[in-house]
Order: structure tokens, then C-alpha cells, then sequence
């Protein structure tokens, strides 16, 4: 009598999944076009922000000694999802973008770079203890979600907004300080009497 081979079908299923996942970590990464090493890059993540000339935080600190406007950071990391969402239907948006290249310095950080960051007079490093760079945690006041998208006024703390945001919900916000409002008026009252139009 012969005796059966047991056959475990696992050895043959571990492959596919490898090969899955990591076809998976590919097609999946947000790394902007023209990437300056690690700041973020400052070029355009592709045709989904086409409209937007995203700049590193240097290109966007060297812009405020020449004239003052808000400066907008899209703080992202290449595995996010939503951070995906919001170039494709946020910042692909011709209003917004259009807006945002009038009234603000954009920019586009991947909170995980390695590359030193300055801005302010000081020097952030990555942070292998949090995976981050320390700017990231400054910027979130150490509360890293994404995308968080920063608005900061020249010579005000950053105001971190956490989550993916809408066309219309962006609007309120950049138009808020993109208009000056902030200088006068309390977010709550600009809110109440708000139109959107995106």
C-alpha cells in the first residue's frame, strides 16, 4: 500500500500575497514629480495638481522677505490614502488652485522625510523614534494625522487643520486667511456669514 503525500497548499499562497502587496506598495507611493530631496518637492505630484506650483519650505521662506502672504503646507506621507484623495479632488480643483497660487505660498511636505528642513532660523531633523521629521511635529503641534493641511500667517504659530478636506471645505478656510479676515474677525463670525462658491 502506498502511502499519500500530504500536499499544504500555504508555501504557494505566501507568494501571491508577497507579490500583492508589494505590487501594492508600488502603484500606491505619492511622491511629487521633480522632488527636491525629501522636502517635500517642489514640483507637481503629477497631473492631479497640475494648476498648483507647489514650492519647498525654503523656496516659500525666501518668497516672505519679498512679500508677506500666508503660507499653505500640504503635509502628506507617500502610504496615505486620503492624502491621494485630496490632490485628486481637492487640489486638482481649477478654483482652488487657482486661489491658492494667488493668495498663498504653497507647499508640499511628506512628513517623513529625511532631509533637514529649515525655517524660522532653525534646523529639523528626522525623528527615527517618531518616524517623522521634527517639523512635522512642529507644524502638528505634535499631533501627526494626514493629510493635515498648515496655514501659516507670517508671524503666527501654525494652524494645523487634520483630515482630508472637500473643495467647499477648503474654501472657508483659505479664504478666511487668504482675504485678510483672521486680522478682524473671529473664524466663528466669518463662518456664519460665509458663501461658498466652490
Amino acid at each position: 500500500m502506498m502511502q499519500q503525500r500530504k500536499y499544504s497548499k500555504t508555501p504557494f499562497v505566501w507568494p501571491g500575497l508577497l507579490l500583492a502587496a508589494l505590487l501594492l506598495v508600488c502603484l500606491s507611493g505619492r511622491r511629487p514629480e521633480n522632488a527636491v530631496a525629501g522636502d517635500g518637492g517642489s514640483g507637481n505630484a503629477g497631473a492631479a495638481t497640475v494648476g498648483i506650483s507647489w514650492m519647498s519650505v525654503e523656496e516659500a521662506a525666501g518668497k516672505l522677505q519679498q512679500e508677506q502672504r500666508p503660507v499653505l503646507i500640504d503635509l502628506y506621507t507617500t502610504w496615505c490614502g486620503w492624502c491621494r484623495q485630496m490632490d485628486k479632488r481637492t487640489y486638482s480643483n481649477k478654483k482652488v488652485a487657482e486661489y491658492l497660487q494667488d493668495k498663498f505660498y504653497p507647499v508640499r511636505v511628506d512628513a517623513e522625510t529625511h532631509a533637514a528642513i529649515t525655517w524660522g532660523g532653525r534646523t529639523y531633523q528626522f525623528n527615527p523614534q517618531y518616524r517623522s521629521n521634527e517639523f512635522a511635529m512642529y507644524l502638528t503641534h505634535g499631533r501627526l494625522e494626514f493629510p493635515t493641511t498648515i496655514i501659516i500667517v507670517p508671524g503666527q504659530e501654525p494652524q494645523a487643520i487634520p483630515g482630508f478636506l472637500e473643495p467647499k471645505d477648503l474654501e472657508l478656510l483659505v479664504k478666511y486667511f487668504g482675504e485678510g479676515a483672521y486680522r478682524t474677525t473671529s473664524f466663528d463670525d466669518y463662518q456664519k456669514h460665509f458663501k461658498a462658491s466652490w
